[in-house]
């Protein structure tokens, strides 16, 4: 059964307790604030919602990004970011008895919570280490994943921060800690143990946990909002959590990969750029032409109410914004959400989305 974009009669920091906000494309990209991202952090955090701050970035200190954030008018604490470093450490933590050595192939944050667990950090494979970790960081060098390499050949356990493929930057997107790990799978023919990251649960797990101050009981699963800009890792880690999810139009993800989006990566919610944090979210609906229609609750001045559209018709899946215009290129994001779930319907239905035309967006 097609799992539909969901509504919401409160503003979103209303309706739950605890956002696990992703940082790369939906607060920054690379030293570069998002527009409106820290104003919105701040209302919802005065609207009573508590922020922890998941990454897959594991080569940043909790500290440093706490710095950056701050830099940008938020009031954040170290223990707020939960990068994947953390919550790697205490996964090889729990697989390997206490004292192991392992071998960390990343920055020095990833070496810190390492040993943070009790574990020896060890520099090669000549150390017989009992477990390899892989993250990320911008000057990992050749002969490190040689090291590896040779561990993991040797029988060493193989665990990684995260599987991205990619990374935003300031000047655009470059290799992440996936595309590293494909030159150790590829050298050994061994996969990992498990990933840290997204798009696994185990980081907002975690960091529900992390959240629970002074032996405070983690907030449910129900009362969480998990909010990204990649369908693959953020939207796709709630899903397989349980988690209700928010995708931002601010990073990576677009209009056309929602649309085509299969079951495991549709978000719960849509919205352009965390402003919608602060705003109820309309839920789209199917009328009895077959039409999905998504309206906002505010009606227009004269007591009509513009509501977006999408159909199917001549092989094109066609859009109106609430405007009158039907030219398949709305800036509106209830247009978005309407064609989100017609498709989704659709392909759900054993059809072929790649076989007709989708509208163009301009948001």
């Amino acid at each position: 059964m097609t799992r539909f974009l969901q509504g919401t009669k409160q503003a979103l920091s209303q309706a739950y307790h605890l956002a696990l906000l992703d940082l790369d494309g939906v607060v920054y990209l690379g030293k570069n604030p998002i527009d409106h991202a820290a104003d919105s952090i701040r209302a919802a955090e005065h609207a009573g919602m508590t922020v922890e701050y998941t990454t897959n970035n594991s080569s940043r200190f909790q500290r440093v990004v706490a710095e950056q954030l701050r830099g940008f008018g938020l009031d954040v604490e170290p223990w707020q970011i939960i990068t994947s470093a953390v919550v790697a450490a205490r996964m090889v933590a729990r697989h390997v008895d206490a004292g192991s050595s392992v071998l960390v192939l990343g920055a020095e944050h990833l070496r810190e919570e390492v040993s943070g667990q009790g574990l020896r950090v060890v520099e090669g494979a000549q150390d017989n280490p009992q477990a390899v970790i892989q993250g990320w960081h911008p000057d990992l060098a050749w002969h490190e994943l040689a090291e590896a390499s040779f561990a993991v050949e040797r029988g060493a356990a193989y665990f990684v921060t995260n599987r991205d493929l990619t990374i935003p930057r300031e000047l655009g997107i470059a290799p992440g800690c996936g595309s590293l790990i494909q030159a150790v799978t590829t050298a050994t023919g061994v996969e990992p143990v498990a990933s840290a990251g997204k798009p696994e649960s185990a980081m907002y797990d975690e960091a529900r946990l992390l959240a629970a101050r002074d032996g405070e009981e983690p907030v449910a699963k129900q009362a969480c909002l998990a909010i990204g800009d990649r369908l693959d890792t953020d939207i796709e880690a709630g899903n397989r959590g349980g988690y209700d999810s928010l995708a931002v139009l601010t990073g990576v993800t677009n209009p056309h990969e929602l649309m085509t989006a299969p079951a495991h990566l549709r978000p719960t919610y849509i919205v352009p750029d965390l402003r919608g944090l602060n705003e109820a979210q309309p839920a789209p609906v199917r009328d009895e032409s077959g039409a999905w229609c998504c309206s906002t609750a505010q009606g227009a001045a004269d007591g009509t109410e513009n509501t977006a559209k999408a159909w199917i018709e001549d092989g094109e899946l066609r859009i109106s914004d609430g405007n009158g215009d039907s030219d398949n290129a709305a800036s509106s994001v209830n247009a978005l959400r309407a064609a989100c779930c017609l498709a989704w319907e659709y392909a759900d239905g054993g059809n072929d989305i790649a076989a007709i035309a989708l509208p163009d967006f301009d948001l």
